[in-house]
């Protein structure tokens, strides 16, 4: 159930305290001023304005879409929403503006941008990732400005349910499945580095989960974190170090960044990564099972339109996207000498090679 009032002021407040002691990053769209500040392209929809105005129904909406940082899975999500948000213009003869910001992993810059937004008037906030969600929710709770969000995770976990004009996707991870790909590619595992940011909502549950698991096999495990880029690299040569067989990340958005400096490192000592999404995989990471991200922009868009044009009374809380879809990245795998053929017996088996975006 939503609930409003002090309840839902409650869930805002919650939203903010998580906020204050993560380090990542998130944002919300402003005006072209605050899209200069935070370093990131802003693009209008300005082939699809020109061709609605004047439109029969002569519908406008305005959304802003926020990035919590540049990587290829935010990147990806972003550019699947926009692209629907196209075809929703078209299908519906309507107008449909929009600017895409990133964070840039600046907290100020983000809150900046998000209150922005909200001033500026907005019909629709999409945030993508957890911090941004969280950060929006606050920004837009005055005036109850629908807030659509992409890719958490964990919901409940971010304090994003309940709130009345929040919705959005989930891309909840199935750790234990890549535990058993993990097995069932190596069964003489016997020791498994968890490499994550602590400042990373996403990361706390799967982590959890994953300990739980390897405790239940006996098998030896070996935290690493870190919170930047030299962090994340320094944490990766701490696992190589330990002498693991293997290397677990979740949807950890500062890991994700750095993923293209550390695959070759995992690669040279011949540790296969296995992560929760296959823009790692893209972008060096031997394997994963997870959902599609053009799909949850798609669907983050669509959830976007109907809370502009029928309000927020017949949405859920959010929505899990299905996921099943094992990717492998063929020349990683080659460079760590893997047969990953036992991954066909166990879902839909996706190809990739490493790509530098």
């Amino acid at each position: 159930m939503r609930r409003n009032g002090l309840l839902k002021r409650t869930a805002a407040a919650a939203a903010a305290l998580l906020m204050g002691i993560s380090l990542t990053a998130c944002g919300g769209g402003q005006g072209d001023e605050t899209t200069s500040a935070a370093g990131s392209g802003s693009t209008a929809q300005e082939a699809a304005e020109t061709e609605n105005e004047g439109s029969a129904g002569g519908e406008s909406y305005k959304v802003a879409v926020v990035k919590q940082m540049d990587h290829a899975s935010l990147d990806e999500i972003a550019n699947a929403i926009t692209a629907r948000l196209d075809a929703i213009a078209e299908e519906q003869d309507i107008t449909i503006e929009y600017e895409v910001y990133s964070g840039q992993g600046e907290q100020s810059v983000l809150t900046q941008i998000g209150d922005q937004a909200i001033a500026d008037g907005v019909d629709a906030v999409i945030p993508v990732a957890t911090l941004a969600a969280q950060v929006m929710a606050v920004c837009a709770e005055d005036t109850q400005t629908p807030v659509v969000y992409a890719a958490i995770s964990d919901p409940e976990t971010a304090e994003m349910t309940g709130i009345d004009y929040v919705t959005g996707t989930s891309d909840a991870l199935d750790t234990e499945f890549i535990m058993e790909m993990m097995l069932a590619q190596n069964p003489d595992v016997q020791k498994v580095g968890l490499l994550y940011s602590l400042s990373e909502a996403n990361s706390a549950a799967p982590i959890a989960e994953a300990k739980e698991y390897l405790d239940g096999k006996g098998i030896e495990y070996v935290e690493a974190t870190g919170n930047t880029n030299d962090e994340v690299i320094a944490a990766a040569s701490v696992l190589v170090s330990s002498g693991v067989d293997a290397v677990f990340t979740p949807t950890d958005n500062i890991v994700m960044a750095a993923e293209l400096a550390i695959s070759g490192t995992f690669i040279d000592a011949g540790i296969p990564h296995y992560t929760g999404a296959d823009s790692f995989v893209r972008n060096g990471a031997f394997a994963t099972c997870g959902v599609n991200y053009t799909d949850l922009g798609t669907r983050t868009a669509d959830l976007a339109y109907q809370a502009m044009t029928e309000g927020m009374d017949n949405l859920e809380d959010y929505y899990t996207m299905d996921g099943g879809i094992i990717t492998v990245n063929t020349e990683t795998a080659a460079g760590l000498g893997i047969d990953y053929s036992v991954f066909a017996d166990m879902g839909e088996l996706v190809e990739v090679t490493t790509t530098e975006e």
